[in-house]
């Protein structure tokens, strides 16, 4: 067990001081969106970048985890909404609902997790998550959304066409294409620019941690706790369980069966908390309280579900 909490707690120990500082006016909320924005369009596109760059392409293209991951998180997706359908909860709640039981943090979080325990697949198993991620799964789950709106809509379409474009957009898709490109060229970076690449890169995991914690500070915590705890199981044990399902099924669709690290890692994954933009994307609807009171509610109880998924998986 000793074993298990030297990696739980400097993961965890970090979030806390982010949330500590934050509270104790060290740092100011809208410092940690700053320091956020630096994570997510500077150091972890650099360490995407630099990442898949240096692969073999039969490393980085495994298409078992990415199956695994993507069957594990549309049945979550899925059973989430249906179950709370079934419970009379309206549409907007029912896809805030899949998105929080189906969409981790994998950069803030999954990535610090995994450069403790498999530090020289870090960045490849952050890379498979990110294209399921945000390719896939919350590209669904926003559809969700959309979709829970009273008023007309647009296209699916259109709608399809905006996500698309949206996505492609953002600095870590933009390094991923680019670090695919690297590997499928052969070519080799200057030393300086790998260095660049390995500072920046450096800078994310501490970082992101510590900005996880602070930015639990001032979130609205007035909203349906019932629900919000259903979330949290949701995201904790669901989903890792139908991540685990599907990785059993590989064999049955022709796919090799993923085996020890790899396998370790698809699980520790589906078992990370939800991405801290859930609040945000659910204040659009109403529903931010709700999104924050699952968010925190993750986040702490997860240094338990980890811990033991630790412990049964290593």
């Amino acid at each position: 067990m000793l074993d298990i909490l030297t990696i739980t707690f400097p993961i965890f120990a970090a979030i806390a001081m982010g949330y500590a500082t934050t509270r104790a006016g060290v740092f100011a909320p809208s410092e940690m969106r700053t320091l956020g924005k630096y994570v997510l369009n500077i150091a972890l596109p650099a360490l995407l970048f630099s990442a898949i760059g240096k692969q073999d392409p039969a490393a980085v293209l495994n298409f078992s985890y990415m199956t695994a991951m993507l069957i594990g998180g549309l049945l979550t997706i899925a059973a989430t909404y249906l179950f709370l359908a079934a419970q009379g909860v309206g549409p907007a709640r029912r896809a805030i609902g899949a998105m929080g039981a189906s969409c981790p943090n994998s950069g803030f979080v999954g990535f610090p997790v995994m450069l403790l325990i498999f530090p020289d697949k870090a960045g490849v198993i952050l890379a498979l998550n990110f294209v399921v991620e945000n390719f896939f799964i919350i590209p669904a789950c926003l559809i969700l959304l959309e979709l829970s709106r009273k008023e007309e809509h647009h296209s699916l379409a259109k709608m399809l066409g905006k996500l698309f474009w949206s996505i492609l957009k953002r600095p870590m898709v933009i390094a991923l294409i680019l670090g695919f490109a690297l590997m499928l060229s052969g070519m080799q970076l200057p030393s300086g620019v790998n260095r660049l690449m390995g500072m920046l890169a450096a800078s994310s995991s501490a970082l992101a941690l510590f900005v996880i914690g602070g930015s639990l500070v001032g979130l609205p915590l007035r909203g349906d706790a019932p629900l919000a705890a259903q979330i949290t199981i949701g995201k904790l044990i669901l989903h890792p369980a139908l991540v685990f399902a599907a990785a059993a099924l590989l064999p049955t669709l022709g796919l090799p069966a993923l085996t020890g690290d790899m396998h370790t890692a698809l699980i520790l994954s589906a078992a990370i908390p939800m991405f801290t933009i859930y609040t945000v994307l659910s204040q659009e609807y109403g529903y931010e309280g709700l999104a924050s009171i699952a968010l925190l509610a993750a986040t702490t109880a997860s240094f338990f579900t980890l811990s033991i998924l630790l412990a049964l998986l290593t």
